[in-house]
């Protein structure tokens, strides 16, 4: 989903398939100050229990009637919900804001092939389009290889924003963001703190355990493991980011070679100049070609002059956020 990763389509699935009915509602657009993003989805069952929310106040009560009422006669609700400034705060809506809402029964209307088969792609770590064409209703999920809407669905997986293209909506779903740092060095400290603050489920790899110790990274989870093998077991794909920070090529070269053979959308490796042409040389022998080593980011981070660990973690994540958005 656009605003971070949750179980709500299949917590909706499980009512359904349990007996309970179930319906979808979805945050469709949004004017002025929402308190929820395009994509937010409420589960409602049958017998009236919730998960989830599209908004911050009581329109969640009028959203759960709505669906009552959907789930009697298997029909598409499109709701919208807006105040006026001196009764914003009230209802949770802030500013005047303005929501849409598109509730859904699930097996009458949003067929539960389709749930299944979505909500399959999301355990699967595939990043899946849930198209719903509002003048027909008809429903499918798609990717960025659709020959009609791909170019649309590509952006809109970078941005992880869902919203309209014409009278098309497209909920996102994308796989939650991983990231990996290699390396329990200084850097890593304010980097890992940084990681989770952005939404990244974030790892430590580091098989010096006196290096990556809890005393050092408390609440942080550590493998001590080789890189390479850490980094097989946890899985690499364009969600994943991955970041060496050791400056010692038997630690480093391991997960580079593991994040070059794998789609990861970043790969940020820590060292100067002189020690990336040495890295070079040696991913050379190993086969690399230009392209492949043209998608490390050496030295890692923007250059915005940082001095301190913590200010390298900045340039490091204002990277990674660039590359994510913006792409490579």
């Amino acid at each position: 989903m656009s605003d971070g990763f949750d179980d709500i389509p299949e917590i909706a699935l499980g009512w359904h398939r349990a007996g309970k009915g179930a319906a979808l509602a979805t945050v469709v657009q949004t004017w002025g100050s929402a308190p929820r993003p395009v994509g937010s989805q409420l589960a409602i069952s049958g017998e009236g229990e919730i998960a989830g929310s599209v908004s911050g106040g009581c329109v969640e009560g009028a959203v759960v009637v709505e669906a009552m009422d959907a789930l009697d006669d298997g029909k598409t609700r499109m709701l919208e919900f807006g105040v006026s400034d001196n009764e914003a705060f009230a209802v949770g809506l802030a500013c005047g804001g303005t929501i849409r809402v598109m509730v859904e029964p699930v097996g009458a209307a949003l067929p539960d092939d389709v749930l299944a088969r979505l909500c399959a792609a999301r355990e699967k770590r595939r990043a899946v389009a849930y198209v719903v064409d509002t003048e027909t209703w008809e429903r499918r999920l798609s990717d960025a290889t659709d020959a009609d809407l791909g170019d649309a669905i590509a952006a809109r997986f970078r941005s992880d924003k869902s919203g309209f293209e014409a009278s098309v909506f497209l909920a996102i779903h994308n796989p939650p963001l991983r990231m990996a740092v290699v390396g329990a060095v200084h850097i890593a400290q304010p980097l890992m703190a940084m990681a989770r603050l952005a939404g990244y489920d974030a790892v430590l790899i580091d098989p010096r355990e006196a290096f990556g110790s809890a005393a050092r990274f408390p609440g942080e989870t550590i493998l001590h493991d080789w890189p390479d093998e850490a980094l097989a077991a946890r899985g690499l794909d364009a969600r994943t980011a991955v970041v060496t920070l050791t400056h010692d090529p038997k630690l480093d070269d391991p997960a580079i070679v593991a994040a070059l053979r794998s789609d990861v959308f970043y790969l940020g490796c820590l060292g100067s100049t002189r020690t990336h042409a040495k890295r070079v040389d040696r991913l050379t022998e190993l086969g690399f070609g230009r392209s492949d080593i043209a998608r490390i980011h050496a030295p890692v981070g923007l250059d915005i002059g940082s001095k301190s660990p913590a200010e390298i973690a900045i340039s490091v994540m204002a990277q990674i956020t660039q590359v994510l958005r913006q792409g490579a």
